[in-house]
């Protein structure tokens, strides 16, 4: 478990670094000087690929979730094979454009890191066969699957087969090279490591343009630089994925703090003991008006008359969310370990609220807020 938080902490460190990191022929170079952009396009529009590279409509790929950042590409390249991705690299390398490269996927990235200004964007997300999920059931059953796949799609697929990735992201509508290239940090890290902890096997096309794969046992030393790499070691172009029986339902827990040490001893006494929650978050709430009557639209309070009494303006909060997972035979055994769990903690009475979803709820919880929301801000414009 240190060497997997020591692996959290510096990805947690070189994510806050700023600036582009995008995989580059020439790192030291982030605009083509030798050759005027005509010629370039020319050479790229003449390459044999599966896929087809674009060079108007580039809108979409100039900024990313940040958008703080508006960096034009010269041209989308969207894949149908890892063998297009590595015909461009190797093109670019033989050329003497510096190009910069960058893969996107959902585009995600808050400082640039999706985008290449007056370079290559990858489309991520062409690759084919689309929804090409290969499921491997046994002693260590595990998913194969396109880098470009969404963590959603995923979900949805290895559920089929009770089963599931044991680590996860908030938000699912990620592609996998991109949750792979940073880290992939959730509730169930404590327990499962991050998601670059559950990967068997990578294939991988690095800056020369090399389709290569690797793992813990083979090519280990370019397998652990690109996960977590910021792409910079590769991109990711296929990933298998370790799986673990899937839970039916979760019990799902939200309460008050007004003291940080409180709450940071109560989390730490969580994640180090054996059999207890399954999914361990905590977030600050700032000056946040009727906060728990806000928790109703999904949560039970677990007195209602305590709950409505307890006022949130002015203060500074801290929210303990944790998760139990079960199946139904097993719901009256998890709540009596909920109560003995509970009791251990140090929360304030009053805020305690819970609710009991299905698994896939739980996790696609983020993008259905999301829906809510832009349905709101869409009514707002009417």
């Amino acid at each position: 478990m240190g060497s997997t938080f020591l692996r959290i902490f510096m990805i947690l460190v070189l994510s806050c670094i700023p600036g582009r990191t995008n995989l580059c022929s020439n790192p030291s170079v982030s605009t083509p000087k030798d050759l005027p952009p005509s010629v370039i396009r020319s050479s790229l529009d003449s390459l044999d690929l599966e896929g087809y590279i674009t060079f108007h409509d580039v809108h979409n790929a100039s900024k990313d979730f940040g958008n703080r950042y508006h960096l034009p590409p010269l041209a989308i390249l969207h894949p149908r094979s890892a063998s297009d991705i590595s015909t461009v690299m190797r093109h670019i390398v033989r050329s003497t454009s510096n190009l910069t490269v960058a893969a996107r996927g959902h585009g995600h990235s808050l400082q640039g890191q999706a985008l290449a200004h007056q370079g290559v964007v990858i489309n991520m997300e062409s690759l084919l066969p689309s929804h090409d999920i290969k499921i491997y059931k046994g002693k260590q059953p595990y998913v194969d699957v396109s880098g470009g796949e969404l963590w959603i799609d995923i979900l949805r697929e290895t559920l089929r087969y009770g089963l599931s990735p044991k680590s996860w992201t908030d938000y699912l509508h990620l592609t996998v090279g991109g949750t792979l290239s940073n880290a992939g940090i959730s509730g169930q890290a404590f327990k499962h490591g991050p998601q670059i902890n559950n990967v068997y096997q990578l294939e991988i096309v690095t800056g020369k343009g090399e389709v290569v794969t690797c793992s813990e046992k083979r090519n280990s030393e370019l397998f652990q630089s690109v996960l977590g790499g910021l792409g910079q070691f590769g991109i990711i172009t296929r990933a298998r994925i370790s799986l673990g029986p899937a839970p039916l339902m979760v019990k799902w827990i939200r309460t008050l703090y007004s003291d940080f040490s409180a709450f940071s001893r109560d989390q730490e006494h969580l994640i180090s003991k054996k059999n207890a929650f399954d999914y361990v978050e905590g977030f600050v709430i700032i000056n946040r008006t009727d906060i728990l009557n806000n928790w109703r639209s999904s949560f039970t309070p677990n007195d209602s008359t305590e709950a409505s009494q307890f006022k949130s303006d002015g203060k500074t909060l801290y929210c303990l969310e944790v998760v139990k997972y079960f199946n139904s035979e097993e719901a009256h055994s998890m709540n009596q370990e909920m109560e003995k769990l509970l009791s251990e903690l140090s929360y304030i009475q009053s805020t305690l609220f819970s609710s009991e979803v299905p698994y896939i709820e739980f996790l696609d919880r983020v993008h259905i807020a999301e829906i809510k929301l832009r349905e709101k801000a869409r009514q707002l414009r009417e």
